[in-house]
């Protein structure tokens, strides 16, 4: 089996899952969740685009059902043994035959834990999961149950988050080596990616963001791709990802000139970053995070260039995006914890004047307070 942690890891997570269950009442939890059945067997796959589900129950039995393409995927990736298939053909009902499953298990009656909160359970899948269940049992929403523990990293997973940034702090290397006049952005993009497969890494759980120019003030990926200019801006996301745990880092690069409102705005972003950061302290609400940032930005006369979160927890996750549970927004009432991981964001964009600036990095919450894992420096890039 192709598994990254010890069996003892393994044991560990399904014994708080299964305590967390005793806790809500939960005969049974059914995972929708890809991050969730990766974390609690290791299972790897993105079969979840088509209905998928493990079951665990209070006792401890694993149930997988998913299609044929992954039988093997399972058997390879998981430390599930009972591998359930439901066959592709016109009129399929996979949530009958999960039904079936959970009679099987003795189920009936039952109250049972639904990952609702799933990129693999659409609201047609939930529609027709909830009709065929809604009379032998009562459901009730888990989405967060494992989300909540993972959002704590063991030892183990913290290796691998550190890994992930030694991945990043490369593929950085990589931009700046690129990045000047004339270059095409594809190019720049070539060389991040090449620089986290050469070093093990995994493909990021959604695309690397990038753009010049006008699309320097995006933060969201956009097809098409530009030649940076003589004088430019270039603002870049992405994340070092290794065994799908991941750790991103953001920047804008100057090309060219240097106009002294970049300045002052990449100085800005320094004093909020820091700020944030010394707010992520164990036993404080993560929303001071975002309220230290927002104070320092709105000090410097660039509230109106902010955004309404400044970062999220990091981990374990997969497409469509690598945004994982909780994010840093003001009034955010989760507590730090070591083991948090959080990619923290200073994000100004100026739509009027055209002028952006983004740093960022992911940083680890310890007893003493959150340890930056990127060891690139913040200095402003121009090339």
């Amino acid at each position: 089996m192709n598994l990254h942690f010890p069996a003892a890891e393994y044991e560990a997570r399904l014994a708080a899952t299964i305590a967390a269950m005793e806790r809500e009442g939960l005969s049974a939890l059914l995972m929708f969740r890809q991050e969730s059945m990766y974390w609690l067997t290791g299972y790897d796959t993105f079969g979840y685009v088509h209905f998928q589900c493990m079951v665990l129950t209070a006792d401890g039995r694993l149930v997988l059902l998913t299609r044929s393409a992954d039988r093997l995927q399972a058997r390879f990736t998981s430390r599930v043994e009972d591998v359930r298939i439901w066959v592709d053909r016109e009129g399929s009902e996979p949530e009958r035959e999960l039904a079936a499953i959970l009679a099987e298990l003795g189920l009936a009656g039952k109250t049972l834990g639904v990952e609702y909160e799933a990129y693999g359970l659409t609201a047609a899948k939930g529609k027709r999961l909830e009709a065929a269940l809604a009379d032998s049992w009562r459901l009730a929403d888990a989405s967060f149950l494992i989300t909540r523990l993972r959002a704590v990293k063991s030892a183990a997973e913290l290796a691998y988050v550190r890994r992930a940034a030694e991945l990043g702090d490369a593929a950085l290397a990589a931009a700046e080596a690129r990045a000047g006049a004339g270059v095409f952005e594809g190019d720049i993009l070539a060389d991040m990616h090449g620089a986290i497969a050469r070093g093990g890494g995994d493909d990021p759980a959604n695309e690397f963001i990038i753009g010049s120019g006008p699309g320097a003030l995006m933060c969201r990926y956009f097809s098409g791709r530009r030649t940076l200019s003589e004088n430019d801006l270039l603002t870049l996301e992405f994340a070092g990802v290794y065994r799908h745990y991941h750790a991103a880092l953001m920047r804008t690069f100057v090309i060219g000139t240097l106009d002294p409102r970049i300045e002052a705005m990449h100085r800005a972003a320094i004093d909020a970053l820091l700020a944030a950061e010394d707010a992520l302290r164990p036993g404080r609400p993560i929303g001071a995070a975002f309220d230290a940032h927002a104070r320092v930005l709105d000090e410097a006369g660039l509230g109106h260039t902010r955004l309404n979160a400044c970062g999220y927890s990091l981990g374990t996750t997969f497409a469509p995006n690598w945004m994982d549970w909780p994010m840093l927004y003001t009034g955010q009432s989760y507590e730090a914890r070591p083991g948090n991981v959080f990619f923290a964001h200073m994000i100004l964009f100026d739509a009027e004047a055209g002028l952006a600036m983004s740093l960022a990095r992911t940083c680890v919450v310890t007893e003493r307070g959150a340890e930056p894992l990127s060891s690139a420096s913040l200095d402003l890039v121009r090339r």
